[in-house]
């Protein structure tokens, strides 16, 4: 018999089937679900500090023409970017056990789960894969990429490579996968099934789809300021290149967890940023 309409996805059956519910996260109590907010902030945190690092050398060489001093900007900044990564976190830590998809690792390391209980093969070899096709899809596109949008040399400086390894590879997919692919999710899963059972592929699927092109809008801004303005070229670039891969993250997030999305995203721009 079907759970009630009502009945939170958390109290399924163990081992149950579903098409959502593959990163088999272990069920935490409330406390211990607060603790994996934290961990999962604090490790999305390293890239908030590097993208403030970052903005320090343009936003100094015009001081002058800012509205506060220097320090205020930078810490308003990464305030700013610190508070909306907690949002994006409490969104995946409230909704994701809902809607079967979850950080088994982390979770299963919390909650004192034995190390057998969470394959490595469960997420690290997907998630490896995923890399080395994220980084040929990067050294490809490297090759086509607008003039406006190509870096003056290969590899970048140490600050560059921090942030595209630290917020590109952890923050952004604690950001988009976590929290705004998780609350997409759950929001059609409220809406079209009115929260029985778990979401249908159908619905993972629309989500997968909607958090990449989000993620590929988000990009848009930095190539603005990379080129200097929007062409079609550059739009059509952006949106087509990291559309691509968030949906390969997505996919990942959606059957292995959260795990396999990260190690992806940072796999692919550690092999790729010699080239780029």
């Amino acid at each position: 018999m079907p759970p009630p309409p009502d009945m939170d996805a958390d109290a399924r059956p163990r081992g149950a089937e579903s098409s959502a519910a593959l990163p088999e996260t272990p069920d935490l109590p409330q406390p211990g679900r607060w603790r994996l907010g934290v961990a999962l902030w604090l490790l999305g945190m390293p890239g908030v500090v590097a993208v403030v690092w970052a903005l320090l050398p343009p936003l100094a060489a015009s001081q002058a023409l800012l509205p506060l001093p220097l320090w205020a900007v930078l810490f308003l900044s990464g305030l700013q970017t610190a508070v909306m990564l907690a949002l994006a976190v409490a969104a995946g830590v409230l909704l994701a056990p809902r809607v079967g998809l979850g950080a088994p690792v982390l979770a299963a390391w919390l909650s004192g789960v034995p190390g057998t209980r969470v394959h490595v093969s469960r997420w690290l070899v997907p998630g490896a894969w995923g890399g080395l096709a994220g980084a040929a899809w990067l050294f490809m596109l490297s090759a086509i990429a607008p003039e406006s949008l190509r870096p003056a040399e290969a590899g970048g400086d140490v600050v560059t490579v921090l942030v595209k390894l630290l917020y590109g590879g952890v923050t952004e997919e604690l950001l988009v996968r976590w929290g705004v692919m998780t609350l997409v999710l759950w929001g059609a899963w409220r809406l079209v099934q009115r929260g029985r059972g778990t979401p249908g592929r159908g619905l993972v699927a629309m989500a997968i789809v909607a958090s990449a092109l989000l993620f590929a809008l988000g990009h848009l801004p930095a190539a603005q300021a990379m080129a200097g303005s929007l062409t079609m070229p550059v739009v059509l670039f952006v949106l087509v290149g990291n559309t691509a891969f968030g949906l390969l993250a997505g996919w990942l997030f959606a059957r292995r967890g959260l795990e396999a999305a990260i190690t992806a995203h940072v796999l692919a721009h550690a092999l790729s940023t010699p080239w780029m």
